[in-house]
């Protein structure tokens, strides 16, 4: 009986009681000068912490495009062209308002940027800078963004 209840709450309730994961897109803004890659890394509104611009699902559009969107909003991009396949995901936990948090599964597209423009939606409320590849492996926080990043 006592492995019958075991088996039921590990494999019932438990899974249960578990929060599920969200999911965020992500877009890896980047530019190639000569053999140079150069990535967009942009400042999150809360804690100023190094990121990648991302967001929620937004109905009608396809996660790639996304990506492109939340590169518009938060970091500018004007003209960008996304790739169709993610370069992979991250896990992160999103902190929420009252103080809890949620874990979040990011999945990454990386943009070529062709066009940046100063006037956007959140111009006002994030920095951004370019930077080398081993520079935003520094910068960023996310142990499995690190990762994407040294191997882009």
């Amino acid at each position: 009986m006592k492995q019958q209840i075991k088996s039921f709450w590990n494999g019932f309730v438990q899974p249960m009681l578990r929060r599920p994961e969200h999911v965020q897109f992500a877009a890896l803004c980047y530019d190639v000068e000569g053999p140079e890659k150069k990535i967009l890394l942009i400042t999150s509104r809360g804690t100023r912490r190094w990121i990648l611009p991302k967001g929620w699902p937004i109905d009608g559009l396809a996660s790639h495009q996304v990506a492109l969107q939340e590169a518009w909003e938060e970091a500018g991009v004007l003209r960008g062209k996304p790739w169709l396949k993610p370069l992979g995901s991250y896990h992160y936990r999103k902190g929420m308002r009252r103080g809890w948090s949620v874990p979040v599964n990011t999945i990454v597209y990386p943009v070529r940027t062709l066009e940046l423009s100063d006037r956007y939606p959140e111009v006002e409320q994030r920095t951004r800078k370019w930077v080398s590849p081993s520079e935003a492996v520094e910068l960023v926080g996310e142990p499995e963004l690190k990762e994407l990043l040294a191997t882009f």
